[in-house]
């Protein structure tokens, strides 16, 4: 089975936090990361009609180029990876019954705020070279500024 996919905001200071977030708690490496602004993350989200250009959408892909791929976004696609980062984080499941049209409003209110809160980079930030396996197609999304995600 292929790695998870999380796709993200690569200018986005909050999402690249993210990311971090993730790597520091997957010492498995079951994860894999890809910017929006990538040519991969275009091509995954138009096979499920969804457009990169939907900047404030956290997208997780399952399954990836299999016939079973699938993708969460917003809310969904955080609890899906909290679920897989083992406890405490996987309590957070417990809000997975909640209709994902509510807790998406939280998600849609961070969302709208997080560059003025967390920043935006210039450019999608390269992965650090030990990082780099984990990342994909960084070498298509827009030049980097620094060389930390």
């Amino acid at each position: 089975m292929a790695h998870p996919i999380l796709l993200y905001d690569g200018v986005c200071g909050l999402c690249n936090r993210t990311v971090q977030f993730v790597l520091n708690r997957d010492p498995d490496g079951q994860f894999r990361f890809a910017a929006l602004q990538s040519r991969l993350a275009a091509e995954i989200l138009a096979r499920h009609g969804r457009d990169a250009a939907d900047l404030d959408t956290l997208v997780l892909v399952l399954d990836p180029g299999a016939e079973a791929e699938r993708v969460f976004v917003r809310s969904r696609a955080i609890l899906k990876i909290c679920g897989s980062l083992g406890w405490p984080w996987k309590a957070l499941l417990v809000l997975w019954p909640i209709p994902s049209f509510l807790t998406d409003l939280g998600y849609r209110l961070v969302a709208r705020l997080r560059y003025r809160f967390f920043g935006r980079y210039d450019t999608c930030p390269l992965p650090s070279p030990e990082q780099r396996s984990r990342f994909l197609g960084f070498e298509d999304s827009e030049p980097a500024r620094s060389d930390r995600v």
